[in-house]
């Protein structure tokens, strides 16, 4: 079984982020008034870094977990443990979570198993507890506990989608790519390449995301973007960063890839 994938941060410091719309003030109202909140968007797109963006705003520890097929939701509440011969109980991050309050971040929250959601259901109305069936508590959630979960719905299958008993007990704000003048200055202050030799890069990031559905699975993330300049600023060649940084991790198929740098070439040269 894999490990949940889980960190912790505590008091962080506020990180960069970039408001398309009314997302953050959306989201304060929703913690202000113990709402769960659903994001949902592609891959790439700034769901996780707006999270932690929120959290450090607020002043709240933030409780992340990277879900995976092998996730259950034991992983999540916690489980009996033989420690130095004795068996001990030991929360998982979602118990943690509940009991010290702050954000618990489900990311791709419809890649674990269905059993997961089940649990989120008694934090996600107005009894906002959390059951532990095997040590007989029922733990409340503080006000300062926020639930949010996040999924990409270009993933979604008939055996990964969110049921809509599952969906309706949450808000649930869109995100998308930012406007190319936006996402050219995101990209620019993260890599350090000039905002001019950066808007070629995201003029083919849209190219690219335009053949989602089509020849590709996901278009091109703006954290793709990031690393491709990055390498540009640090002296790669433009062409061997964009082969490296935005071709290469969107397929393994030969032609697709003759067909994306053909695009490459067009868009930037």
């Amino acid at each position: 079984m894999k490990p949940a994938l889980h960190t912790v941060t505590s008091a962080p410091a506020l990180p960069a982020y970039v408001a398309s719309a009314n997302e953050c003030a959306l989201f304060e109202h929703a913690w202000r008034h113990q709402l769960p909140v659903l994001l949902k968007g592609p891959t790439g797109c700034g769901k996780t870094r707006f999270v932690a963006h929120m959290a450090a705003r607020l002043g709240l520890p933030l409780h992340t977990v990277a879900c995976h097929d092998d996730l259950t939701a034991a992983d999540l509440t916690g489980r009996y443990l033989l420690r130095g011969g004795d068996t001990v109980w030991t929360d998982g991050p979602l118990t943690r979570a509940v009991r010290e309050g702050g954000i618990c971040y489900l990311d791709e929250v419809v890649e674990a198993r269905k059993d997961v959601t089940v649990v989120l259901h008694p934090l996600t109305d107005d009894r906002r507890i959390l059951p532990l069936e095997r040590t007989g508590e029922e733990i409340a959630a503080p006000n300062s506990f926020m639930l949010v979960v996040s999924y990409n719905p270009g993933y979604q299958t008939l055996l990964k989608a969110l049921k809509p008993s599952t969906r309706q007990r949450f808000i649930a704000i869109e995100f998308s790519f930012l406007p190319p003048e936006q996402e050219i200055a995101v990209v620019s202050a993260e890599s350090g390449l000039s905002p001019e030799r950066v808007r070629p890069l995201v003029g083919l990031a849209g190219r690219l995301r335009a053949l989602r559905g089509h020849d590709l699975e996901e278009g091109v993330s703006t954290r793709l973007v990031v690393y491709c300049a990055t390498l540009i600023a640090a002296g790669t060649p433009t062409a061997d960063a964009v082969l490296a940084g935005m071709i290469e991790p969107l397929t393994d198929d030969a032609d697709v890839k003759v067909a994306l740098l053909d695009v490459a070439r067009a868009v930037i040269g």
